[in-house]
């Protein structure tokens, strides 16, 4: 048994590294001065960092980037969360239908629905091509299955009618019993779904490119433009979206373990 643990544990570490090799070199030469002719850089410097804090560019697109995503997942987790836990508990027979509609995302490549999204809001009473609020709309159907499927299966793993009768038997109501009881028990799964949901769109490139490329620069399009640039710009600009992404998570997770706390008491 500890030779087989010995054997899962050398496995799992070549794994890890084979995960992280392409980030640890990212990091390199993010960090790198003169590298020419050597295994590790010969010089290390923070400059490109520099750059970045100093580029009004960056922290721009880092800005679009941030507020067009939470949003997108705010306002997807305020329609799916009571949609989803009313299917759940009061319309099981629908799940199928509402989980076929759901995942037509997938069925629809990028380039499609961006084409399709701007023929039909180009012109017409509602002229919002190129605008933030097409991406947003565009963004909320874009994280629909994940969203879906992070609320659904979090309400399943309690048994969601059954917290509900149980909690109507002792005398609560229905909108009491789902804030004080279903909740809580589901707030894990509401988090991961927030943080699915957020790296998804924060890493989204072509809905993003072609539906506001012109008018609004996020990260990844500010990172497409400047790859040409620099090798160094573009690693520095990768580690910091790969940092911003790692503080989200573990503040959403903070603060998602802080809620429920609070609502347990």
């Amino acid at each position: 048994m500890t030779r087989k643990m010995g054997y899962h544990r050398i496995l799992i570490s070549f794994l890890l590294l084979y995960l992280l090799l392409p980030l640890i070199a990212t990091a390199l030469y993010a960090f790198a001065g003169k590298w020419d002719h050597t295994i590790l850089p010969e010089t290390w410097t923070l400059d490109w960092f520099r750059q970045m804090s100093l580029d009004a560019r960056f922290l721009e697109s880092l800005w679009n980037s941030f507020y067009l995503c939470g949003i997108s997942v705010l306002l997807s987790l305020i329609i799916m969360l009571p949609t989803v836990f009313i299917v759940t508990v009061y319309f099981p027979r629908w799940e199928f239908l509402f989980k076929s509609m759901v995942i037509l995302p997938y069925a629809v490549p990028g380039i499609v629905a961006a084409v399709g999204l701007i023929r039909t809001y180009s012109s017409g009473p509602i002229a919002i091509s190129g605008t933030p609020y097409i991406l947003i709309g565009a963004y909320f159907v874009a994280i629909l299955p994940y969203m879906y499927q992070g609320l659904r299966n979090s309400m399943l793993t309690v048994d969601a009618p059954a917290l509900l009768d149980a909690a109507e038997m002792l005398g609560v109501s229905k909108i009491t019993a789902f804030r004080t009881v279903i909740l809580p028990n589901i707030l894990p799964g509401i988090t991961v779904s927030i943080l699915l949901s957020f790296s998804v769109l924060f890493g989204e490139f072509v809905l993003t490119n072609m539906l506001v490329g012109g008018q609004i620069e996020t990260v990844q399009i500010y990172l497409y433009n400047r790859l040409s640039e620099s090798g160094h710009l573009a690693s520095t600009i990768a580690i910091l979206y790969f940092s911003f992404i790692l503080l989200v998570s573990i503040g959403l997770t903070k603060m998602g373990n802080f809620m429920k706390g609070g609502l347990r008491l």
